[in-house]
């Protein structure tokens, strides 16, 4: 049993309710909160439970699952309907062993569960845990607003305009976006060094929100800026976009004692193609200054692709996505560690079963899912799929660490992030059991969009994992500007014989992640020697059919795995 001890982090004891009629459990529960430095308030009569919630202002309910006249999870309701309370953690007491019992308790509004009888140090860490995330939350809830401006260029923050674009969709489809990217940013940083780029680029975000004018504009990386324009077809946009290429392209800028002029390269957008969010805008452009990159005039205007959608396949993904289907099914492979252990951890893959029973593999159905746009209702189909699993293995205390990949059009929806982590909170599941899989070609062209992903989902312990990965100027510098937690590399490693050529680069790539703290997963190995020129090269874990296929079945034993 714990000591005395204040458990809370701030200056204020964790409150906690306790709703419980077993006098003897209620007193026990009060007991061990109290000496764990915790204030504790019992109310036996279900009747009396929201007057004391007005009164004492819980971080945490205790409820039992079964009351007089009444039930756990009715209260949790009452609860839940009053704005004070909405996001008020309850957590369920209940002597049900039954995992599915279990299960439909979180379903019906509990944070979390707790199996009586309960050890004292489980109860204290329980209770620690959900008031830390439900008080952080709070506080970002309640954190002041920030200005709109940045204080250095004058420019508007990233948060600020992204507010204002999604406010100019809700207004029609006049006017457009355009992203600015202005030279090299990587050769600049390496020849002038971080704190000379800086003071270029704030420079230039100076002269350029001069060029825009009343324009909204924002800094949004490292030397790319966007421009919001409230009205205009598309020969305007492409004229701006030319005078701003221009402004920029022939103003000379100081650096170190030297006269410099920036190469500026611009994509835009118009509102017409029907954006739903800000996230698809900035998607857009993002697409068209890659395209502008490569054009003689460093300018290029966002065109949908019209791919050719397989039809069958477009009619079968929409009748597996619907409720109820059981046609979409996910399969795992097991992420094995090299130097042992038995952490359960798998890659998520997703598969299709046909009209006539055969299986679709995601390669088949995801770039047609992609072109019909699909993709995000497909992706959440399989995050939603995987914190159910999350939820369960905690359920039945198996714990397990599951990869799952997104793609950007899913990412780029504005209710995206929200949703995650209301779903995260929804199936009580711990954050860092989520590792977020992100495709180096993607990464490459959406960095911006996934840059405010990823700062979103860092503080609740979401991790990413940037897969498909090749040596680079781009790609190493991604290892610099995202949040990663997990590099995997490209199946081109995983050749047998691998050439030497390849065998230098992986060693490079390796050494260069551990150096920043990333743990290195090799993936598609098929046969030893390809394991073993892996292990020579000093990865962390093993991915491949080596080690086991995919598979429907989540029993694979980690602890005696030996590669």
């Amino acid at each position: 049993m714990t000591g005395p001890q204040n458990a809370a982090t701030d200056a204020t004891p964790y409150r906690v309710l306790i709703v419980e009629d077993d006098r003897s459990q209620a007193v026990f529960a009060e007991a061990i909160l109290r000496g764990a430095g915790m204030q504790a308030e019992v109310v036996a009569v279900p009747e009396r439970v929201m007057g004391t919630m007005e009164r004492f202002d819980p971080d945490l309910v205790l409820m039992d699952l079964h009351l007089p006249g009444s039930s756990g999870t009715a209260l949790t309701a009452q609860i839940r309907e009053h704005p004070r309370f909405e996001h008020t953690p309850v957590v369920f007491l209940t002597g049900d062993q039954d995992p599915d019992r279990q299960v439909e308790v979180l379903e019906q509004g509990g944070d979390d569960y707790i199996v009586k009888p309960v050890r004292p140090r489980h109860l204290v860490a329980a209770v620690q845990s959900r008031v830390k995330r439900a008080r952080a939350l709070a506080a970002s809830r309640q954190a002041p607003v920030e200005s709109d401006r940045h204080p250095v260029t004058g420019l508007y923050t990233r948060p600020a305009l992204m507010r204002a674009l999604a406010a100019q969709l809700a207004q029609g489809k006049s006017g457009g976006a355009l992203l600015v990217e202005l030279g090299n940013a990587a050769a600049l940083r390496k020849h002038y060094g971080l704190a000379a780029f800086e003071t270029l680029i704030n420079d230039a975000g100076r002269y350029l929100g001069t060029l825009t004018g009343e324009h909204i504009t924002a800094r949004l990386s490292d030397n790319a800026f966007m421009v919001v324009m409230r009205s205009g077809d598309r020969a305007a946009l492409d004229s701006y976009a030319r005078s701003l290429r221009d402004g920029i392209g022939y103003h000379d800028f100081a650096v170190e004692g030297e006269t410099l002029r920036l190469r500026c390269t611009l994509g835009y957008t118009t509102f017409e193609h029907g954006f739903t969010d800000a996230g698809e805008v900035l998607a857009a452009c993002e697409d068209a200054a890659r395209e502008a990159q490569a054009s003689p005039i460093g300018i290029a205007a966002y065109a949908p692709t019209r791919a050719v959608v397989a039809g069958d396949i477009v009619d079968e993904l929409r009748a597996a996505l619907v409720p109820g289907s059981d046609r979409l099914y996910l399969a795992f492979q097991p992420v094995v560690a090299v130097a042992g252990g038995d952490d359960a951890q798998f890659q998520v893959l997703v598969r299709m079963h046909g009209p006539d029973g055969n299986v679709r593999k995601a390669a088949e159905f995801l770039p047609v899912a992609q072109a019909a746009g699909l993709m995000p209702q497909l992706d959440r189909w399989v995050m939603e799929q995987a914190l159910l699993l999350l939820q369960q293995r905690r359920a039945e205390s198996r714990p397990l660490r599951l990869f799952v990949s997104q793609s950007p059009s899913t990412l780029a929806q504005d209710s995206y992030v929200g949703w995650l982590q209301e779903a995260l909170e929804r199936h009580s599941v711990d954050p860092p059991s989520l590792v977020v899989d992100l495709r180096l070609d993607d990464a490459i062209v959406h960095v911006v969009l996934l840059q405010q992903f990823c700062e979103q989902l860092v503080p609740v312990g979401v991790q990413f994992c940037l897969s498909q990965f090749r040596r680079g100027e781009d790609a190493n510098q991604l290892l610099q500007e995202l949040p990663l937690g997990y590099l995997r590399l490209s199946a081109d490693f995983a050749q047998s014989p691998l050439p030497q050529a390849l065998h230098d680069e992986m060693r490079d790539i390796i050494d260069r992640a551990h150096r920043l703290g990333l743990q290195v997963i090799g993936q598609a190995v098929e046969d030893p020697q390809a394991a073993a020129a892996l292990w020579v090269a000093g990865i962390d874990f093993i991915q491949g059919n080596l080690v086991q296929g995919p598979d429907q079945a989540l029993d694979f034993d980690f602890r005696s795995a030996t590669l």
